[in-house]
């Protein structure tokens, strides 16, 4: 793929074709997801989660399961089956974890068909209802297919949705050590509770030494914490839009 190419197309499926909908819960909500799904998002991160008594989204595509994905193990259906049990949301981020660039829109729907029916065999009939884009890329014309899918799809675009938000790309933060350092946790959790803001923090493996793209328990413990202290509700992506919705 031609870089620079690639760049324009980024940044026009981040700021085109904007499908708009009011962000205005009752009060702040922090949604935490996990995309991939390395084996330690679900037996390092559960525990924390388990201890506040949260639940997050994990995005997960079929064709990784059994894996390994950066070096990682990736997750069975054992553990797929635990954290779904555990009351967990399983959304969806293809089957092949292939960037929405590289594919036409039939190929993209045939991704997502296909995720959906090997996720629908291991989960007793689960529809997945939102979609998370594989290396945060949205491709112009891959809106029309999640929107007409899935309730919402998020992005990577650094941000707290709150006013007005693309619900084919919604903002989020990285719950990652490359990018927790330039955040402002306190000051965005603040951000969230101040405006009726919608928070969507993503990550990947869990662990004391995570690689660039995961984070360490302490660090999702601390977001956890902060969010708590603000008093954001702190539910799953559809659940969260579930709220949204109903504001409308």
């Amino acid at each position: 793929m031609n870089a620079f190419v690639d760049k324009m197309r980024r940044r026009a499926g981040r700021y085109l074709d904007v499908r708009p909908v009011a962000i205005a819960p009752a009060r702040g909500i922090l949604s935490l997801s996990f995309d991939d799904i390395p084996v330690s998002a679900w037996t390092e991160a559960g525990p924390v989660m388990a201890d506040h008594g949260v639940k997050a989204t994990y995005y997960v595509c079929g064709g990784l399961s059994d894996g390994t994905n950066m070096d990682l193990p990736q997750f069975g259906t054992g553990h797929l089956q635990a954290l779904f049990e555990a009351g967990h949301e399983v959304g969806c981020h293809t089957y092949e974890h292939v960037s929405t660039l590289t594919l036409s829109l039939a190929e993209l729907d045939a991704s997502l068909a296909r995720n959906a029916a090997w996720v629908a065999e291991r989960l007793d009939g689960h529809v997945m209802t939102t979609f998370a884009y594989p290396f945060g890329d949205c491709a112009l014309g891959a809106k029309a297919v999640i929107d007409k899918r899935f309730l919402c799809g998020r992005g990577v675009r650094d941000g707290v949705n709150a006013g007005r938000a693309d619900r084919a790309n919604l903002q989020a933060i990285g719950l990652e050590s490359r990018r927790l350092p330039g955040y402002d946790l306190e000051a965005l959790v603040a951000e969230t509770a101040r405006t009726g803001g919608w928070l969507i923090a993503y990550g990947h493996d869990v662990s004391d030494r995570p690689t660039p793209y995961g984070c360490t328990p302490d660090n999702l413990d601390r977001l956890i914490r902060l969010a708590r202290a603000a008093d954001l509700d702190i539910l799953p992506v559809a659940s969260a839009w579930s709220r949204v919705a109903a504001q409308a």
